[in-house]
């Protein structure tokens, strides 16, 4: 299965903030949207980082409170591991484990796609086991 089938089953929405929105306007964008992570992108197109809950907790132990005043780009990740839509979804699988990632982008032409994350890789996962099983089911009974 490629990265683009997974696309199609979710959608392309992705949501993105600017690097120099304040870190109380991304809590506020996470909330809004339930997610846990999203695109640094200054013009909507570019990724130019990614910031996770987990990056404003971390900050919050090491800077406190005042964190939460500061631009994005003070905590977010500048090297992000991304993905095209004709990736394989095991090498991305892969690359999620090895790298402690949770959120890939998807890049087309240099421009911001769509996003996949570890729940889009593990709902796929339960979706293929539960066909194997269902297929396996036919089977036995036929």
């Amino acid at each position: 299965m490629r990265i683009a089938d997974v696309i199609r089953r979710k959608g392309g929405d992705v949501v993105t903030v600017r690097s120099d929105a304040s870190v109380t306007e991304l809590l506020g964008l996470l909330s809004e949207h339930h997610i846990g992570a999203v695109v640094v992108s200054d013009d909507g197109e570019s990724v130019d980082g990614i910031v996770s809950e987990r990056d404003v907790v971390r900050y919050l132990h090491t800077d406190g409170a005042a964190i939460m005043d500061a631009p994005v780009e003070q905590i977010m990740t500048a090297e992000v591991h991304t993905c095209s839509p004709e990736d394989v979804l095991d090498d991305l699988e892969t690359a999620m484990t090895e790298r402690r990632i949770r959120h890939v982008p998807v890049v087309v032409d240099g421009k911001l796609h769509a996003i996949v994350s570890i729940g889009d890789v593990v709902k796929n996962r339960i979706d293929d086991l539960q066909s194997e099983r269902d297929q396996l089911r036919t089977y036995i009974q036929s």
